[in-house]
């Protein structure tokens, strides 16, 4: 006969909902959320949510939401994986870490879908680019100016190379010895040679017109995401410079720069080079005017 109440052993178990639980609370505690990951390597990297979003060419407001743990902006899991991966490569963070997180705490992954063309529509559509008359311009001006330089070299050359005038007097016969041999020809004088053709000294981009600023980017010793804008803000280029290319931009006013990788990158304004002390790695933001190279002043934030 059992006196009072008695626990069983099995009753004594926790059970294994609470074991599950346990350790979802001590995962938590141990590793940041999906949003505070993203949000410390954007900022480590030296970027803002704009720059982020211009990079990745997810909308602003869904950043914002997923640096918040908000995931309901960005229509459904597909899309919010494939947000995921983008944001973390932007900001140099590896997306497969997050993935698994967001898929243990959405119930696994699901079967794989097609999620190519439907997460290209949450996408921001560029703006169609308009001609750039002004490059434009400045490119018929160097070409008319290497064709009239080559032409004048040309034409130093073919002065060089013209006969002796008609006036002048032709040479005799040289009279015949006796025995009907010919009598020994004089020496000539040795032949001068024509002077060497010169080299232009001037570049092309310091033959462009005094009134512009020209900048030129060259991706030297390896690739960099860079944002160029005019003087009214206008969006010149945003993409990234692979090793060996080179962009030129030119306006007015002003050419405002953001370089992502500014150790890789050889700068030319107004045709001359800029040789500040950039590292690898490092973000600059500068704004050129007409004025001399050393005046360009770094833009603020």
């Amino acid at each position: 006969m059992s006196i009072g109440n008695s626990n069983s052993p099995e009753e004594e178990r926790p059970s294994t909902d609470d074991r599950s639980e346990d350790r979802l609370v001590e995962r938590s505690v141990e590793e940041p959320s999906i949003g505070t990951a993203l949000k410390k390597a954007r900022i480590a990297a030296g970027l803002t949510v704009d720059e982020v979003s211009s990079i990745t060419r997810v909308r602003i407001p869904i950043v914002h939401a997923i640096e918040e743990d908000d995931f309901t902006r960005c229509g459904g899991d597909v899309y919010a994986r494939g947000h995921i991966r983008t944001l973390a490569r932007a900001v140099h963070l590896d997306p497969a870490p997050l993935v698994e997180s967001y898929d243990a705490a959405h119930g696994g992954r699901p079967a794989p879908t097609p999620a190519a063309p439907m997460f290209d529509a949450e996408r921001i559509r560029p703006e169609r680019q308009r001609p750039n008359w002004t490059a434009a311009m400045v490119a018929a001006i160097v070409a008319v100016i290497g064709f009239v330089g080559f032409t004048a070299f040309s034409g130093d050359a073919e002065k060089e190379k013209r006969p002796v005038a008609e006036g002048s007097a032709s040479p005799k016969p040289a009279p015949k010895q006796s025995g009907g041999k010919p009598a020994a020809q004089p020496a000539q004088p040795p032949q001068v040679p024509p002077a060497a053709k010169p080299e232009p000294s001037d570049s092309a981009i310091a033959a462009a017109p005094k009134d512009l600023v020209t900048v030129v980017l060259t991706a030297d010793t390896g690739e960099s995401w860079i944002s160029a804008k005019d003087s009214t803000g206008r969006l010149l280029f945003d993409g990234t410079l692979v090793q060996g290319e080179s962009k030129t931009f030119t306006d007015k006013e002003s050419v405002d720069l953001v370089l992502g990788d500014a150790g890789v990158v050889k700068l030319f304004v107004n045709g001359k080079e800029i040789k500040d002390d950039f590292q690898p790695g490092q973000v600059e933001r500068l704004t050129y005017t007409k004025e001399d190279p050393s005046q360009g002043q770094p833009q603020a934030g």
